[in-house]
């Protein structure tokens, strides 16, 4: 099975792709998007949960999405239009760091994508790109609470603690206006609905071939969370303005 089929099955108890609740993820839009008329692009959007959710509760809203998922678009679609507001969305199927706008964005969104673009600093340059004078990116990224084993280092990569973070965003002349640090709960929600799918999906299918391989990944990622990084791993989510708005 593909990753983009494997991502859509472990997400589908949980669309935000991101371990928030509903309410962190609402407080972020309300600090990311203060007008409720802002044109917001969301750089590997998947199912567009993100862009739904504004879209809903901002009539004045428009939004772009872009990824590479063809059924993840497929679904953000039937559920704009389900939504009434498929009039305010327009997706694109393609790489999110391949995507460019004639006209820029108030507002860009990156969560669970930062590895398309190669990390977190190569994502913001990305959003640079695509943002308006004055407009605000939110992000999230992964962080270590506490120092990692190498076992846990060699599942998630080369993360920084929330201070090394915060300080590469600065350097790279961002200025956090919000942020929120995912609460074990949210945390454990996350990763228990992830791989709670993909173990129900798998079950669900006993003689689809791919079955066996869905089983596995879920019981390997159930392990890495449970025995290799759940209690040094955490999540930042930030809501960002340049330092310099004419840069």
């Amino acid at each position: 099975m593909n990753r983009e089929r494997m991502s859509m099955i472990a997400h589908t108890g949980h669309p935000i792709k991101a371990p928030l609740d509903d309410d962190s993820v609402r407080r972020l839009l309300d600090r990311g998007l203060p007008r409720g008329d802002e044109r917001v692009l969301d750089l590997g959007c998947g199912s567009a949960e993100w862009l739904l959710r504004a879209l809903a509760t901002r009539p004045d809203l428009r939004a772009e999405g872009v990824d590479i998922s063809g059924d993840d678009l497929a679904r953000a679609r039937r559920a704009a239009d389900g939504l009434g507001v498929g009039d305010r969305l327009v997706l694109h199927h393609r790489k999110a760091e391949e995507f460019v706008s004639p006209e820029p964005f108030d507002v860009v969104l990156s969560f669970g994508a930062t590895h398309a673009f190669g990390g977190l600093i190569p994502t913001l340059a990305a959003a640079r790109r695509h943002l308006a004078p004055g407009g605000r990116v939110l992000i999230g990224e992964g962080i270590w609470e506490r120092p990692p084993s190498p076992e846990a280092v060699g599942i998630l990569g080369d993360l920084g603690d929330l201070a090394t973070t915060v300080d590469r965003v600065v350097a790279d002349g961002w200025t956090p206006v919000d942020g929120h640090i995912s609460t074990r709960a949210e945390l454990d929600a996350y990763e228990w609905a992830c791989w709670g799918s993909l173990a129900e999906w798998a079950l669900d299918h006993p003689d689809d071939p791919d079955g066996p391989a869905v089983l596995r990944t879920a019981g390997t990622r159930r392990s890495e969370w449970l025995r290799g990084y759940r209690d040094t791993f955490g999540f930042v989510s930030l809501v960002l303005r340049r330092t310099q708005q004419g840069s």
